[in-house]
């Protein structure tokens, strides 16, 4: 029979606090605890506190903790860091919080909440994450309940390299307002480096949120401290480290018109606990001779630290309007004011780079108006191409170069082309682990698996595959593959037949778009093969689909509906909610880019 707990409820800890102080406490002796007790009022003494019997006063009567609803839109995993940020100092500060994902949100139920935090990110052109479509849809549809009586809050995510900056928090902080919500503090949108803003926003939301009346036995937080605490925590578990590559192959034969580089890095001190569906952040260095042209272009040539720091520093490709109005604050430049008032920003800078905007408007600038205009060098998330039981302490990166040309200048990814073109065997690199725990193989290893990934996308089926080959799953698996031709862009062609033979893949359907007059895609194979892939999703298996958000990914959901509909009969509203329910019971995951 278990002994009760020593500690009250009402006690001043959290529930995990409680718990262990209970644990720690419940095998003293009574000379222990009485020692405990001046121990701790020695402490007291000497940091000058009062003793209690000098501040005593009348128990405030027990008070149930305020509840607090924290949802959030997540694609990357950043709105759902912040949202278990919040949780925590929520929990603190005498709140009872719950995490909601949006892919996991009954929107009717908003109706019956009396705080509301809302953290929402923008995902390509002013798209929401795909896992939080359908409910975000249905928020901002007629059905949508009234709220009055909510309060709320909304922290936006983005990235202002694109046109449609944060358009998914703005929409929802106007939309939870229409519905009859009372927003209690204004949103705030961040950019990449978002984390000083978004400490500071959880601050301001948790004091806006608290009620007038302190709940009875709750300690009081220093929010300014412990957010920043919190944050350092975080930040330490996830520090960047540096690796050796020990792979760098060209996956594509000499005669593609693509460069896809196999990357395969070693980690000194062990790899971290990564698990297949996770991503690694690459910290890249910018192109030098690119830096060399802005210099020039300012006539900076002769700084060498500002070189060192627009190398390995700053973001100095990317253009938005909200670097046009950083720069016309930092010059006063007339025409680039004239560019902005006219409303054709938006429309000029598409295609664009800084240096087209340092040239078409020369200014003289100095190394901290440089400092001002750009903003920091962001890592590049790129999924993991391995499983640590093949692979021991190395992981592996699929990267395809990005090179295009617009506005008669040849352009380059920044990431892509740094490890194309500059990154070699013996090369050290920074890398940053990334969790992704919404792209993960089933937990049951008998469950069948379909997989869908073009070109790159391939990535975490390698080591989907490896980590099935490892751990003798008895699971069936089906890989969609597709790229450009067949015999110079098979990615890990080798690799997948030396898998059908050991079985760990069951099966691979692949789709060359221009090996023929007509492009085919891996949308037309999942099509050609629907009977099947129905009959496997009906048999429990789930699917997966990394690559392209733009129109890959948007393109196989609608062929599954369209699969769904063809072979089992159904009216279109009712293949829509068949896919839908494998979204909501995780059994259908994208991680798209």
């Amino acid at each position: 029979m278990s002994r009760p707990a020593l500690l009250p409820r009402t006690a001043p800890f959290g529930d995990a606090e409680r718990a262990h102080l209970d644990a720690a406490l419940g095998s003293t002796t009574a000379l222990q605890r009485a020692w405990l007790a001046g121990f701790l009022a020695g402490l007291d003494a000497a940091a000058g506190v009062p003793a209690a019997a000098e501040t005593a006063q009348p128990a405030a009567p027990p008070r149930a903790a305020e509840p607090l609803t924290i949802l959030f839109a997540s694609e990357s995993g950043n709105s759902e860091k912040l949202a278990g940020d919040i949780a925590k100092l929520a929990r603190k500060n005498g709140f009872k919080p719950r995490v909601v994902d949006f892919a996991d949100l009954d929107v009717a139920s908003l109706a019956r909440e009396k705080r509301l935090v809302a953290i929402a990110a923008t995902w390509g052109e002013g798209e929401p994450p795909a896992r939080a479509v359908r409910a975000y849809g249905e928020l901002l549809g007629d059905g949508a309940p009234r709220l009055e009586g909510v309060e709320f809050g909304v922290l936006s995510l983005g990235d202002t390299s694109y046109a449609e900056f944060c358009a998914v928090g703005k929409r929802l902080d106007a939309r939870l307002e229409e519905l009859g919500a009372r927003r209690v503090l204004p949103r705030v949108d961040c950019d990449l480096d978002f984390d000083a803003p978004a400490a500071a926003w959880i601050k301001d939301a948790l004091k806006a949120l608290t009620p007038a009346e302190p709940a009875g036995n709750v300690v009081s937080v220093d929010f300014a401290r412990a957010a920043g605490a919190e944050a350092e925590e975080a930040e330490l578990s996830r520090e960047p480290v540096t690796v050796e590559v020990i792979e760098h192959v060209n996956l594509n034969s000499s005669r593609s018109d693509k460069e896809t580089i196999h990357l395969a890095l070693a980690f000194e001190d062990g790899a971290p606990a990564y698990e297949p569906g996770d991503s690694l952040e690459l910290y890249p260095e910018n192109d030098p001779a690119l830096v060399d042209e802005i210099l020039a272009a300012t006539g900076l040539q002769g700084d060498a630290a500002l070189r060192q720091a627009l190398l390995a520093e700053r973001d100095v490709t990317t253009l938005s309007a909200a670097t046009i109005e950083r720069f016309v604050k930092a010059t006063g430049h007339v025409e680039a004011r004239r560019l902005i008032d006219s409303g054709e920003a938006r429309a000029w800078i598409e295609g664009r780079h800084l240096i087209d905007l340092i040239e078409t408007y020369p200014a003289a600038l100095t190394a901290q108006h440089l400092a001002d205009i750009t903003r920091p060098l962001p890592p590049r998330a790129y999924s993991i191409a391995s499983s640590r039981r093949e692979v021991g302490d190395e992981a592996h990166l699929t990267i395809a170069a990005v090179r295009y040309a617009t506005h008669g200048r040849d352009r380059a990814g920044v990431a892509s082309v740094h490890v194309a073109d500059r990154i070699r065997t013996g090369a050290r690199l920074r890398v940053r682990m990334k969790p992704n725990k919404h792209f993960r193989l089933p937990k049951d290893p008998a469950t069948d698996i379909i997989m869908v990934g073009p070109g790159t996308g391939v990535a975490p089926f390698r080591a989907f595959v490896q980590e099935r080959r490892a751990s003798e799953a008895p699971g069936r698996s089906w890989l969609f593959f597709g790229d450009r031709h067949f015999t110079h862009d098979f990615l890990y062609q080798l690799e997948w037949q030396e898998a059908l033979e050991d079985r760990s893949l069951t099966r691979i359907d692949v789709a060359f778009s221009r090996d023929q007059p007509e492009k085919v895609y891996v949308q037309d194979r999942l099509w050609e093969r629907r009977r099947e892939v129905v009959e496997w999703l009906e048999g429990g298996a789930h699917l997966y689909v990394c690559g392209d958000a733009k129109a890959m990914a948007k393109d196989v959901r609608a062929t599954l509906v369209r699969a769904y509909a063809d072979v089992r009969g159904l009216a279109p509203e009712a293949a829509e909610a068949a896919v839908a329910g494998l979204e909501r019971n995780h059994r259908y995951q994208q991680d798209v880019y």
